[in-house]
């Protein structure tokens, strides 16, 4: 029974991003292509990755991965900045055309979390948000490097703009 609903809940979260993204194609507005999309996803979940976390964490070759990012540049949904640290490095920075998109398809979680807060007590949100944090950080063993690029990547921003002061 669980696993049912955990699906259910999962599936419909994807449904609903997709309608966001078929509704751009139907009105012209989206330029990205349904790899491009899923390419900023993995972009904007693991927080300024770079070229090469992004290739081992999509399992492409750093080539591959090369190339959809200058699609993605020239496109103007990311730009690559680079490292004060190690200059021959690059971080991949969802732009805010990408920022503009990514907030409409993710409003709907923010919808779905305050209509949870208003049908359920504080302490079943407080105990559903620990269990989903157990989940996430104990559970998904497979997704250690996205956490681990997530954590790094405010600390990888504030050196670059202490090095750039």
């Amino acid at each position: 029974m669980l696993e049912e609903v955990f699906q259910e809940v999962y599936t419909k979260f994807k449904l609903h991003f997709y309608q966001s993204v078929f509704q751009r194609f139907a009105t012209r507005e989206a330029t990205l292509t349904t790899v491009e999309s899923f390419c900023m996803e993995g972009i904007m979940a693991m927080g300024e990755p770079t070229i090469a976390e992004f290739s081992r964490m999509m399992g492409i070759s750093t080539p591959n991965a090369a190339y959809k990012i200058g699609s993605l540049v020239r496109k103007g949904y990311v730009e690559k900045i680079q490292s004060t640290v190690d200059r021959r490095e690059y971080h991949l920075r969802p732009t805010q055309k990408y920022i503009n998109y990514y907030n409409i398809s993710y409003s709907y979680l923010h919808t779905v979390i305050e209509r949870a807060r208003e049908r359920f007590s504080p302490e079943d949100c407080k105990k559903l948000e620990e269990m989903l944090s157990v989940v996430s950080h104990e559970l998904m063993p497979e997704m250690d490097m996205l956490t681990r690029v997530q954590a790094e990547a405010p600390e990888r921003v504030a050196e670059d703009e202490k090095t750039n002061a």
